[in-house]
């Protein structure tokens, strides 16, 4: 029985790499924001806008619990979901967790490319962009570095560094568990 947590900043490579880990290992692949989407039939973005963050929290809180008991399973986290209530503590008890680290200039190269699809972002300048980068990570930083492994997500440009980034994933997690 394998629980894989993915987590990290959004642009880090969760649902990519996730994807095609669980693809490589046979595992079931969760991106909780969709799970969250698909459970409650609203967008994240109407959720917020209905709820509040506090409330969308706590919804999050409820099917990361929720997808947590699956067996064989990767679960790309939503950015925040560490961050809040004891989640950080629950997914390091029920499996093993992995923070996808990326460097700010990583980070804001692709999510300049994809800010359109993310409401926060969208209306953001380049400068606007990069300095909620820097001040989110320094906030959710020490959420982030109490996952049991780090990996370093930068190569994560195509599908040959999506392929040995998989690998490198599997030595990491094989060597630690």
């Amino acid at each position: 029985m394998k629980r894989i947590f993915l987590i990290g900043y959004m642009g880090s490579g969760k649902t990519t790499l996730g994807r095609a880990f669980a693809r490589a290992t046979g595992l079931e692949f969760i991106d909780l924001d969709w799970y969250i989407e698909e459970r409650l039939h609203k967008s994240i973005s109407i959720l917020f806008a209905e709820r509040g963050e506090d409330g969308f929290r706590e919804q999050e809180r409820k099917m990361l619990h929720e997808a947590g008991e699956f067996e064989d399973v990767v679960i790309a986290c939503g950015g925040g979901t560490p961050c809040f209530f004891d989640n950080m503590e629950y997914m390091n008890r029920q499996g093993t967790t992995v923070f996808l680290d990326a460097h700010p200039e990583v980070l804001f190269r692709r999510l300049k490319i994809a800010k359109a699809k993310r409401p926060l972002l969208a209306d953001k300048t380049d400068e606007e962009l990069m300095e909620v980068i820097v001040n989110a990570l320094q906030k959710r930083l020490p959420f982030y570095s109490q996952a049991r492994l780090h990996f370093n997500a930068e190569r994560l440009e195509s599908y040959e560094q999506i392929d040995e980034s998989v690998e490198k994933l599997k030595e990491l997690i094989n060597k630690n568990n």
